[in-house]
Order: structure tokens, then sequence, then C-alpha cells
């Protein structure tokens, strides 16, 4: 008898690409899998247990699929992802619905695991978080035409309020011709544009190879026929060198497009965050960046409300995101995070506080938005359909300045009916919040 298995990947897309891998090694074990987990007979929850939304988020599917296990609609719950890895003791205790535990380091355990909870075993196996293997066979979860790569994982920057380190481990890249092998066999699947990412891309190579590698690797990415668009995410401001700009304004594949999580812009906070820099010296960078690549989108984000953030603190990260423009921005009330050096840190801002000066920074940003929206009337960009909106009757789809998942969308009309996939030239007609609409040429 086959048996069906669906899986919910939560949060971050370095864990969706550790979902796609065990996806491929279900299927290779003869497993059938379904994008519809209300019907297979075992569902997998791979988990975000980065902050506390992430977490409450993860635990609520958990408990929904318990529900349907109860009624007899499921045969077996596994849990896997960072939660798991996290809160080991924790899961296997409070929630005894749950058949399968797996830690990020026993992915590979994943079809074993199952066979076992169909015969009635619970597993709960933990391993050396170096041991999450970041090669292998893929299923990719999104469209066809769009993938990640992630060149590392774990991370090594220590950032008093992130558990990543805890859950993730040690940063550790993946070797640069592996890299390359697997973006060969993405485009010869049909892949188009690569979304490179990792908890610090910037670093890529360094512990390999001794030096930052990330633009000779891109320039690989480049070479390769099929890729028509390479996205860089999760950039650390102080290690985006003048050697990446150039490769990034050199390159045509390389969207001008840049993710670098900024976090705050008080240097007194930042030495808090165990970050670098202050709102001159961040200022000082992103001027470089946009003088060296003109048409760069930049996205950032922030943290308000970190322990001991002052009004004047506050105050001046918001005159940093008035006067730096972000293209891109995402702000989020600071999470007390058990085991990190801040969450024991001094005084504690209550929640109201850290929630209200979230939403004063992305009124800010609305505005910004809005104004660089009518700033992009009568532009033409290359937009990467994605499909179409029967209830506004246009097309949609993503320009160069728009990340997967994250980021806004153009909506079109068009003389012809572009499928999903293709790029086609937009002219831009009108803003309508953070949404831009055009005409397909």
């Amino acid at each position: 008898m086959q048996i069906k298995v669906g899986m919910v990947s939560l949060g971050c897309a370095k864990n969706q690409v550790d979902a796609e891998r065990m996806l491929a090694m279900l299927r290779r074990d003869g497993f059938v899998l379904s994008p519809d987990a209300g019907v297979c007979d075992v569902v997998i929850v791979n988990t975000c247990g980065f902050i506390e939304d992430a977490k409450r988020e993860s635990i609520e599917n958990i408990l929904e699929f318990a529900a349907l296990k109860e009624t007899g609609a499921l045969k077996a719950v596994v849990v896997t992802g960072c939660l798991a890895e996290r809160y080991q003791k924790e899961i296997a205790g409070e929630l005894p619905e749950v058949d399968v535990i797996l830690g990020i380091g026993k992915n590979s355990d994943i079809s074993r695991a199952i066979r076992g909870a169909l015969k009635g075993e619970r597993t709960v196996v933990f391993g050396d978080k170096a041991n999450l293997s970041l090669e292998g066979e893929r299923i990719l979860a999104n469209a066809p035409y769009y993938a990640y790569l992630k060149v590392a994982d774990g991370c090594g920057n220590r950032c008093s309020y992130c558990a990543i380190p805890l859950i993730r481990g040690d940063f550790r890249s993946r070797r640069m011709e592996d890299v390359v092998a697997e973006t060969k066999e993405l485009a010869e699947q049909g892949v188009t544009e690569l979304n490179v990412v990792a908890q610090d891309t910037t670093r890529y190579g360094e512990d390999i190879y001794g030096e930052l590698m990330l633009p000779r690797l891109l320039e690989e990415l480049c070479a390769l026929p099929g890729i028509h668009w390479v996205r860089i995410l999760y950039c650390y401001p102080q290690r985006i060198t003048d050697e990446l700009l150039e490769v990034m304004a050199r390159q045509p594949k390389i969207v001008h497009y840049m993710d670098m999580p900024v976090q705050h812009a008080s240097g007194r906070v930042l030495a808090e965050m165990n970050r670098r820099g202050d709102a001159e010296s961040l200022t000082s960078l992103v001027e470089k960046i946009r003088r060296k690549i003109p048409d760069i989108a930049l996205r950032t984000t922030f943290i308000t409300g970190f322990p001991g953030e002052t009004e004047e603190d506050f105050e001046e990260l918001c005159l940093f995101v008035q006067r730096n423009r972000f293209d891109r921005l995402g702000c989020f009330a600071y999470s007390q995070e058990e085991d990190t050096l801040a969450a024991g840190m001094e005084p504690q801002l209550d929640g109201e506080t850290k929630r209200r000066r979230a939403e004063i920074v992305m009124e800010l940003q609305m505005r910004i938005a809005e104004e660089k929206g009518e700033e992009s009337l009568g532009r033409t960009l290359e937009v990467l359909c994605e499909g179409y909106d029967r209830e506004r009757g246009l097309y949609f789809g993503r320009s160069y300045m728009d990340a997967p998942d994250i980021d806004t969308k153009v909506y079109f009309s068009a003389g012809y009916s572009p499928e999903p996939g293709n790029y086609l030239q937009v002219t831009i007609t009108e803003a309508m919040d953070y949404d831009l609409i055009g005409e397909a040429q």
C-alpha cells in the first residue's frame, strides 16, 4: 500500500531548501507526495523557531494536524526543522500526539522514522547539527521557474538577540563545485531565477577558502546557460565589498537588488546587538552602493524595542529610515529569545512600546514606498510573469526589485497570454500602495 505524505514548511527560504531535500528522500524511498496535507496519511510540519510569532505559527500547525490524527484522518504527525531542533525535550514531553521529532542533524532519517511511526513506534532523535546535509536532490516546493540556492548553513556572527547559532550551529559553506553542479541541475529542470541565500551570504567561502568567495561564485553562476536572474539575499553590511559591488554592476544576470539587514541605526544599540556600525557609517555604505549601482533596489530589516532602546535611539532610527529611503523594508518588534545574550539585558521594553515603534517605522516606509511608486511611473521594467489574478483582471509578476515571497508585485494587462515563467517588458502606468500596475509591451 502506497503511503501519501504531505509537508507544511514554515519560516525562511533556507528551511524550505531543507524541506525540499527531505521530499526528494521520501520520493526516492517510495512514498507518494501530495501538495494537500489534509488528504495524506502522514503530515510533516517543518517548523520555524526564530522568533515568538514563528514559534506560535509552528505550534498551531502541529496542533491542527494532531487534531486530524485524533479523528482518524491522519496516521502520523512528524515535526522537523528549527523548532524541533531548539525545543527537543519540550516538544517530546508536551506534545505526545506527535509521532516523530527529528532534529536538523537527523533529517536523513525521515523515511525510516515515518515507517516506524506507521507501525506504532515513536521516534525522537537529535544529532550533530553539522550532520545536516547541504547536498542532494531537491523537489522544489514553489513554482518551477525559480529556486533558492542555499550556499551555506549556520552562522558565526553571534548577534546578541539571535538564536540561529544555537539552532543551526556555526557557519559552514558548501564547496563551490557543489553549488555550481546543483545550479546546473536546477537550470536543466527549467529554473531561470536563482535566489542565493545563507544566514550570511556575504561570508560565503571564508571558512573553506580563507577569503570571501561570493563574488567569484556569482561569476561562476552567471556563466551557466539557462539562468536569467541571480538575486542575492541576506548580505551582512560590513561584508559588502567593492569586489562584490563591481561584479553585481558588471554581470547582466545579477539583478540590481540587495537584501541587507541593518537591524538598527543607533551605534549604541548596534553595539549591544553585537553588530558594527552606526547611522553615519551605514549611510555611507548605502550611498556607496547606490553610487556604484544607481538603479539598485535595497531591502533591509530593523528591530524596534531592543533592550534599553531609548526614545533618542528610536528617533535616530526613524531619521535614518527617512534619510536613506530604502526600496523595501521590514520592521519587527524585538522578541526576547531564551538563551540569547539579549534575553538577560535590562531594561526589557514592554510589548506595546515595541509594537508601536515598529508600526511607526512601517508608516514612514509606506510614505517612502508611495513616493518611489510615483517615481516608477513611465519606467519599463522586465517582469517575470507568475500568473493571472481573476479578481483584478490582470496578470501579475515580479520585477528585479521584488524577491519571491517577501516583496511586492507588478500587475499588468497584456494583449496576449503570457505563461508563468515568461519574462516580458512592462511599462508602469500606476502605483497603488506597494504594488505597481502597467501594460506589457
